[in-house]
């Protein structure tokens, strides 16, 4: 029988503290109060002392208003009746649609043992070039997006969700503005990839807990299509949000501070989220594609920074672009030779080239006498910046490589490229011959 606690100790912010027992960490409750009733969830044990975040706000809560424990952790339904749904981050209805409760099942459980998972070996393409050429997303990869605010990375996402070649996208929005979240809305519906997408959002004028429940919610669900054979996408915007909501509850809490403010497990809150990407032998994956913005384009912020210690690699988004430079995917070999013969020698050719462009350009910006060879370097800077960085460019990995040597056929002779001879004579551009 469940019982009901009366004994509210203290209310700051929106957490409460009651003293109960037989109590466990993550435990829901319904907190009664004389504006209806509440959840809440358990975040702290201390003996009996038990602290309760409360999803709708402890507005009209008072202390001796009633708490009861429900003996059981948070859970969501998965069915695939969730595609094309719209859900907040509790997994309630926003899309007016109905409220699903059938095939519950727990979140925020630990990840997948080492052990059972694969070498990851199969590429996701997704039609932008800086990706699916220079750093390939690998299946059951986990990758963020850095990127300072302002940044067009919602607009890079809501491409990937539309054309990367999944079975299944599950988005997660944590602390989003209401007009991203419209739009994420709007241009998934037009495009038609809505069908094959779940959205789990949490605005910025929502219930704080619920930004901490969108990751585990959305990588729950994600795990269990995987184990149905389903290569599932998961991409997460914007995991800043999340430590700061983290950040937000420890204050209230009163947890001793570590860097910048943010709580001591910040890397192993970050972790427990990331690792939950995997490729299950004989079943599907769950790849991870999370935006992190650093205030002030500081990679050492405590956020990026442990988010580098976790990754496979990471996008690095910058003047409305992904740079080459400070971009990583250190998977990208596992798949680079299986995609086309000249993949990798052509990837390593062209950003050989372009680092000497940027050489160039500073020569010239100092008005140092520019040779011929620098003339040929700044015009290939100029066509690979606007041919293949540029994020509007929306090609499948096939074409990219083909404008790649177009790109070095329009600059230069090719002996000059530094690329192997056969590679040369199979590609060349025959124009340029």
């Amino acid at each position: 029988m469940q019982k009901v606690y009366t004994n509210i100790e203290s209310i700051s912010g929106n957490v409460i503290t009651v003293r109960a027992e037989g109590v466990r960490n993550s435990d829901l409750a319904l907190v009664t109060s004389a504006h209806g009733e509440s959840l809440a969830n358990v975040i702290k044990l201390d003996h009996d002392l038990v602290t309760l975040q409360v999803f709708s706000g402890s507005r009209g809560i008072s202390t001796g208003d009633k708490v009861r424990f429900l003996g059981k952790p948070m859970r969501v339904s998965y069915s695939e009746n969730l595609l094309g749904r719209i859900f907040n981050g509790a997994g309630k209805p926003r899309d007016n649609g109905p409220e699903l409760t059938e095939n519950l099942i727990e979140i925020g459980g630990p990840a997948v043992n080492p052990a059972k998972r694969i070498i990851p070996r199969n590429m996701i393409r997704t039609g932008i070039p800086m990706i699916d050429v220079f750093n390939t997303l690998v299946e059951s990869q986990k990758l963020p997006i850095f990127s300072v605010s302002g940044e067009p990375y919602n607009e890079v996402l809501a491409r990937i969700a539309m054309q990367a070649e999944v079975d299944l996208i599950i988005l997660g929005g944590m602390g989003l503005k209401y007009d991203d979240y419209l739009f994420f809305r709007e241009t998934l519906e037009k495009s038609g990839a809505m069908s094959r997408t779940i959205f789990f959002v949490h605005t910025a004028s929502d219930p704080t807990v619920e930004c901490l429940l969108v990751p585990d919610i959305s990588l729950a669900v994600a795990e269990r299509f995987a184990l149905d054979g389903k290569k599932v996408l998961v991409l997460l915007t914007d995991m800043t949000n999340f430590a700061d909501a983290m950040k937000e509850i420890a204050i209230t809490m009163e947890q001793v501070p570590s860097n910048r403010g943010y709580p001591g497990d910040l890397y192993s809150s970050l972790a427990a989220r990331y690792e939950k990407a995997v490729d299950f032998e004989g079943a599907g994956s769950v790849t991870i594609l999370a935006v992190t913005t650093m205030p002030g384009d500081d990679v050492t912020h405590p956020v990026p920074d442990n988010t580098g210690y976790i990754t496979e690699g990471q996008y690095y988004l910058k003047n409305k672009r992904i740079e080459p430079f400070g971009s990583l995917s250190r998977l990208k070999q596992q798949v680079n030779k299986a995609t086309r013969d000249d993949h990798r020698s052509l990837m390593d050719g062209m950003i050989k080239l372009y680092a000497s462009y940027k050489e160039s350009l500073e020569k010239k910006s100092m008005g140092f006498q520019m040779s011929e060879w620098d003339e040929k370097l700044l015009k290939y800077g100029d066509l690979f910046e606007s041919r293949l960085m540029d994020l509007s460019v929306n090609i499948p990995l096939e074409e990219a490589l083909d404008l790649g040597w177009e790109i070095l056929g329009e600059c230069f002779e090719p002996n000059e490229t530094g690329m192997r001879s056969d590679l040369i004579l199979a590609h060349w551009p025959e124009s340029q011959r």
